[in-house]
């Protein structure tokens, strides 16, 4: 163990070498629109508004901290997607990102599909009124009575995570009276530029059946030999948050090369394959995320290269974008309590809220960027660090991000891109209350998730 490890953690207040910082930007009142929601503005008074509606206003109705919403940005990214894949591809939104009813009818109504992870992820996307058969049902430890909900309600696909999982399907499917279409997700073994836990497409990690050993072919055998099921094709994940597309390029060689493989030795091709999500997108200025058309164009020239190559048919191809969709169109709102200058080292802004509706900080080393939002401010800038109020050092929102010096309690502070992951991880660590979820549209503000009470709490603790 290394001397300078402790059971507690990183010492997250360690001073960073000079020069470390990027300069401040040249005005802090300015909104990068690669980072905000499309219809974030600052208007004539300093006030930020999103939706026609301005943050002000939304703390007074629906107080802070709350994770606000554009709908119109969600319905036009939705839509972005399902346009640049057209009719001949599928588009599934990763549920895990966040999802509500009222998520699950915009993709109804924009013509996504969705994959959903978990027997409560499935009964929202029903209840909400998603067609079973535009349902993908993903997991790598899915229950028996989860998977028999998925059958019986007719989901159009089950991914296959394991050797297990494709006895377990294929045995309840039967006992129902029916063969339910799966995929098979396969490992490639390879490593996407990312961070390590959510790389998933490398050996060595709990995601899928590897390729190497000839593991993945034997599961395509015996998943063709079972009566239960119908499997339609190959499913490849490579990792989150991706900006280079040779990743992808290096899967698809891959997977096609088992398509190539499975039509040698069983006379099959089959005529699907996912290729996962993954897509990253600005989480400050510095990002650089590709658009849907460009990502829809690159994804089909590579597989239609690779299937010409192996002289197989092109397979229609699947995605599922869930941060690339949701993360852009959200940002969380929250009012500033205390401001504690350390000299010669950073200002530290405590707001209302913290790890508990945002743990990517802590659990990724996340970066975010933050505004003032509730006025202008001519002051100069000063590097602060936004933490929560948890009792927890590690409790950090922005690792560090210049902030106007006269900020001062009261004041409201937002952080962007917050829409995928925040709300789907958030705890009630402290028995803190989980914020709302505010959609804002043309002008108007609706609560879609409400806030958690101390009655919800209670609630469940029988005593």
């Amino acid at each position: 163990m290394s001397r300078s490890a402790h059971p507690a953690g990183p010492r997250h207040a360690d001073v960073l070498p000079e020069g470390h910082y990027s300069a401040p930007p040249a005005d802090l009142n300015a909104l990068d629109h690669k980072v905000w929601a499309q219809t974030v503005g600052r208007g004539a008074d300093g006030v930020v508004t999103v939706g026609g509606v301005d943050v002000k206003t939304l703390a007074e109705e629906h107080g802070t901290p709350a994770y606000i919403l554009d709908e119109a940005d969600f319905r036009a990214r939705a839509r972005a997607w399902r346009t640049a894949f057209g009719a001949d591809a599928d588009v599934f939104y990763a549920g895990k990102a966040f999802l509500s009813r009222a998520v699950v009818r915009w993709l109804h109504e924009e013509g996504l599909n969705l994959d959903v992870c978990s027997g409560g992820e499935l009964a929202t996307a029903l209840s909400a009124g998603m067609p079973a058969e535009r349902i993908a049902f993903h997991g790598n430890n899915k229950s028996q009575d989860e998977i028999r909900r998925a059958i019986e309600a007719g989901v159009g696909r089950i991914v296959l995570d394991s050797f297990q999982e494709i006895v377990r399907v294929a045995h309840i499917a039967q006992s129902l009276g029916t063969r339910q279409k799966v995929q098979i997700r396969i490992t490639v073994g390879v490593e996407a530029h990312t961070h390590e836990f959510i790389a998933t497409a490398h050996e060595d990690q709990k995601f899928g059946i590897p390729l190497a050993g000839g593991q993945a072919a034997e599961a395509v055998r015996r998943a063709l030999q079972l009566d239960g099921l119908e499997l339609i094709g190959i499913h490849s994940h490579i990792g989150s948050q991706i900006f280079d597309m040779s990743g992808f390029e290096v899967a698809a060689h891959r997977v096609v090369g088992l398509l190539k493989d499975i039509r040698d030795e069983h006379g099959v091709e089959l005529p699907e394959v996912d290729l996962g999500g993954g897509l990253g997108i600005a989480y400050t200025s510095d990002d650089d995320p590709r658009e849907p058309h460009e990502i829809a164009k690159a994804l089909t020239e590579i597989v239609t290269r690779e299937c010409e190559a192996a002289k197989l048919r092109t397979p229609r191809i699947s995605v599922e974008p869930g941060r690339a969709i949701v993360g852009p169109t959200a940002f969380t709102l929250y009012e500033v309590g205390t401001v504690k200058p350390l000299d010669g080292l950073r200002t530290y802004v405590s707001v209302d809220g913290g790890m508990s509706d945002n743990i990517r900080t802590a659990l990724y080393d996340a970066e975010y960027s933050v505004a003032l939002v509730s006025r202008a401010s001519s002051a100069e800038p000063m590097l602060a660090r936004v933490v929560g109020k948890h009792c927890e050092s590690g409790d950090i929102v922005v690792k560090d991000a210049f902030l106007p010096a006269d900020l001062a309690p009261g004041d409201l502070i937002a952080v962007p891109a917050t829409g995928a992951y925040c709300r789907s991880m958030a705890s009630n660590y402290n028995h803190v209350l989980r914020p709302p979820v505010v959609a804002v549209k043309d002008g108007e503000a609706r609560v879609i998730v409400r806030r958690e009470t101390e009655e919800d709490l209670l609630r469940l603790d029988v005593g």
